[in-house]
C-alpha cells in the first residue's frame, strides 16, 4: 500500500479541518501539520472575551494540543515550525525550527497561513503600548495591561475585531476611544444600520470618532499619544491596531503562488496554480456568491468548510463537492445590540449595476403582547428582475441572529424574497409572532416585486423635499409634533380617506411621497392614494430608517413646532 505524504502549513481553522478530514479519509497517510506559533488549535474568535474577562480561563481558548491531536487523529503536529521555502516542482518545503532547517517531501500540500494584522504607514506603530488582537499572546498581553492599571485605550479601526476589542476594554472599565477612517463604524454595514451601532457604543461610554485617521503615534512619558488627522490627539495606555489583515504569504509569493497583493488564487476545490498545492482560509481569494467577483473572506466558517472540502478533493475517494462561494455572513455583539449581515451591501451592488431595491422593516423580536419584546431593524436588498435576495443586515437585540441565519439560508437555497413568506417557521409568543419578521419581509418584498408597493428611500430625500413632490406625513398629530421634515404636510392615515379632496388640491399634479414612523401606516396610506388615482410612493422603513440615515444631522434636519 502506498503511504501518501500530506503537509499542512498552518493550523487553527482551515488547516486543522483539512488535516482531520484527511486522516478520516486515509488512515495510512503521513500527515504533518506545521504551525509557526505555539498553538495549533485555539479559539481566535474568543480572544476578545478573554480580554473582557467573560472567558476567565486561558486554557478554555486552547481547543487541541499536539499531544491530543496525536492521540486522537495520529497527526504529527509541529509547533514553532516556519516554512521558509517552497519548491513546487520538487514537491518539497523547507522548514525552519529551533535554529535548524530541514526539507519535507509531500504528495499534497495544503496552505493555511492565515493573515497578519495590517500595519498602515503610520509612524510610531512600534511603540510598546501599541498591540494587536489576533493571537493568544496578544490577548494575554492586553489582559495583563488592564490588570496593571491601564485606564485609557484607543482602538484604531472599527471593524469586527476592533468593535469586539473596544467592547472588551470598556467592560474592563477603561475609557475607550474608537477611531475609524471610514464614514462610519463597521464599514460593511449600511450607514443607517451602522448609526445604531455607533449610538450603542456611545451609550456604553465610548468616544466614537468617524471619518478620522491616525497620523502618528508618539510617546509622552511612557504613554502613547495618537495624533489624528482632524488635528486632535488622544493619550492612551493601550492602543489596539485593528485595521484589517494582510495575507501571510511572503514565502509563497516567491514561489510564484500568490497575486500582487499576496492573496492566493484557488479554484472551486482549493487547488492553486501549482501542482498538488492547495490553499484555504484568510490568505485566499473567494468568489463572492452574489457578485461573482473575487475577494478575501476572512471568517472562520468558510475556512473550516474549505479545509474539509479540500481534503475531500486531495483524497479523491469520491466525487468531491466544490467549495461553496461564501456570502460573507457575519455577526458581532455591541453591548445590548447584535449586528449581523450576509451577502452584498449597497456599495457593492451599485458597483455591479444591479437593478435592486431595499426593504426596511422594524419588527419586534417576538409577539408584542408577550413581556420583553424588543424592536429589531432589518434590511434586505432585493433584485427587482429576479426577486432574489442579494444581501441582508440586521441590528437589534434577541432574535437578530436567527433572522439573519434564515436569510443567509434562503440566499444559499436560491429562494426569492417574496418566497420568504412561504416559510414554515416556529411560532410561540416568547419566540416570535404569527407573522414572523421574516414572513413580513417576504410580504413586503412580494408587494414591491409585483408592483403593489412603490418605495422611496432616504437617499431620495432631496427629491421628496423638492417643490416637485408633495411630502405627506401620515403619523398622528402628536408624533408629527415630536419632529418632522419642514416640507411635510401632516394628515394622519386614519383621516386620509375623508381628506382626499384636500390632498388633491395640495398635489396639483405632483407625485406624493408618503412617510410614517416605520413604514406600515404609510403603506396603508399609499394604497389608499393609489386607489384614488394618485402617483404615490412610501418611505421604506419610515422615520425610524430616515433618522438613522441622517444620523447626527437628524437634529438639524427635523423641526418641532
Amino acid at each position: 500500500m502506498v503511504q501518501h505524504k500530506y503537509v499542512i502549513v498552518g493550523g487553527v481553522a482551515g488547516g486543522m479541518s483539512a488535516a482531520a478530514r484527511l486522516r478520516r479519509l486515509d488512515e495510512s497517510a503521513s500527515i504533518i501539520v506545521l504551525e509557526r506559533g505555539p498553538y495549533v488549535s485555539f479559539a481566535n474568535c474568543g480572544l476578545p472575551y478573554y480580554v473582557s474577562g467573560e472567558i476567565e480561563d486561558e486554557g478554555a481558548l486552547l481547543l487541541q494540543t499536539p499531544a491530543s491531536l496525536a492521540a486522537s487523529l495520529d497527526l504529527d503536529v509541529r509547533i514553532g515550525h516556519s516554512v521558509v521555502g517552497l519548491d513546487a516542482a520538487a514537491h518539497r518545503v523547507t522548514v525552519s525550527a529551533g535554529g535548524s532547517v530541514e526539507e519535507l517531501q509531500y504528495d499534497a500540500l495544503v496552505l493555511s497561513p492565515g493573515a497578519l494584522a495590517a500595519k498602515p504607514p503610520i509612524p510610531g506603530l512600534d511603540h510598546p503600548r501599541v498591540r494587536t488582537l489576533r493571537t493568544v499572546e496578544d490577548a494575554k498581553a492586553l489582559r495583563g495591561m488592564t490588570a496593571e492599571g491601564a485606564t485609557r485605550a484607543v482602538v484604531l479601526g472599527a471593524g469586527f475585531i476592533g468593535i469586539e476589542a473596544a467592547e472588551a476594554l470598556a467592560a474592563r472599565e477603561l475609557a475607550v476611544s474608537v477611531v475609524e477612517f471610514a464614514p462610519h463604524v463597521l464599514p460593511p454595514l449600511e450607514k443607517e444600520m451602522a448609526w445604531l451601532v455607533a449610538q450603542e457604543m456611545r451609550r456604553l461610554g465610548m468616544d466614537v470618532r468617524e471619518s478620522v485617521a491616525a497620523k502618528a503615534v508618539t510617546d509622552d512619558l511612557g504613554q502613547a499619544v495618537v495624533e489624528l488627522s482632524d488635528g486632535g490627539s488622544i493619550a492612551a495606555d493601550i492602543v489596539i491596531l485593528s485595521v484589517g489583515g494582510t495575507p501571510d504569504t511572503s514565502v509563497f509569493v516567491e514561489a510564484g503562488l500568490a497575486d500582487d497583493r499576496g492573496y492566493v488564487m484557488v479554484d472551486d476545490h482549493g487547488h492553486t496554480n501549482l501542482p498538488d498545492v492547495y490553499a484555504v482560509g484568510d490568505a485566499t481569494l473567494s468568489v463572492d456568491a452574489v457578485t461573482g467577483k473575487r475577494r478575501p473572506i476572512q471568517l472562520a466558517g468558510p475556512a473550516n468548510r474549505a479545509g474539509r472540502l479540500v481534503a475531500d478533493a486531495i483524497a479523491g475517494t469520491f466525487t468531491a463537492r466544490p467549495t461553496p462561494h461564501p456570502l460573507g455572513t457575519a455577526i458581532v455583539r455591541v453591548g445590548s445590540l447584535t449586528a449581523a449581515m450576509t451577502g452584498a451591501n449597497r456599495a457593492t451592488l451599485d458597483d455591479t449595476g444591479r437593478n435592486y431595491t431595499t426593504i426596511h422593516t422594524h419588527p419586534g423580536n417576538h409577539a408584542g403582547y408577550f413581556p420583553g419584546s424588543t424592536q429589531m431593524h432589518l434590511m434586505v436588498h432585493v433584485d427587482l428582475d429576479s426577486g432574489l435576495i442579494l444581501g441582508a443586515q440586521g441590528v437589534g437585540g434577541e432574535g437578530v441572529d436567527k433572522r439573519l441565519d434564515i436569510l443567509a439560508t434562503a440566499m444559499r437555497a436560491g429562494l426569492t424574497a417574496p418566497g420568504l413568506m412561504d416559510l414554515d417557521l416556529c411560532y410561540s409568543p416568547p419566540y416570535g409572532a404569527a407573522k414572523d419578521p421574516i414572513t413580513m419581509v417576504g410580504m413586503v418584498a412580494d408587494n414591491v416585486v409585483t408592483g403593489q408597493t412603490r418605495l422611496w428611500h432616504p437617499e431620495q430625500l432631496d427629491w421628496a423635499r423638492s417643490q416637485d413632490v408633495l411630502l405627506l406625513d401620515v403619523r398622528s398629530e402628536s408624533e408629527f409634533a415630536s419632529g418632522h421634515l419642514p416640507e411635510a404636510v401632516n394628515i394622519p392615515h386614519t383621516k386620509l380617506r375623508s381628506r382626499l379632496d384636500e390632498v388633491r388640491q395640495l398635489v396639483a399634479g405632483r407625485p406624493v411621497a408618503v412617510m410614517c414612523q416605520s413604514g406600515v401606516r404609510s403603506y396603508i396610506a399609499h394604497r389608499v392614494l393609489v386607489a384614488a388615482g394618485f402617483d404615490s410612493a412610501t418611505l421604506s422603513g419610515g422615520m425610524l430608517t430616515l433618522k438613522a440615515w441622517l444620523g447626527p444631522d437628524a437634529e438639524t434636519t427635523l423641526v418641532k413646532p
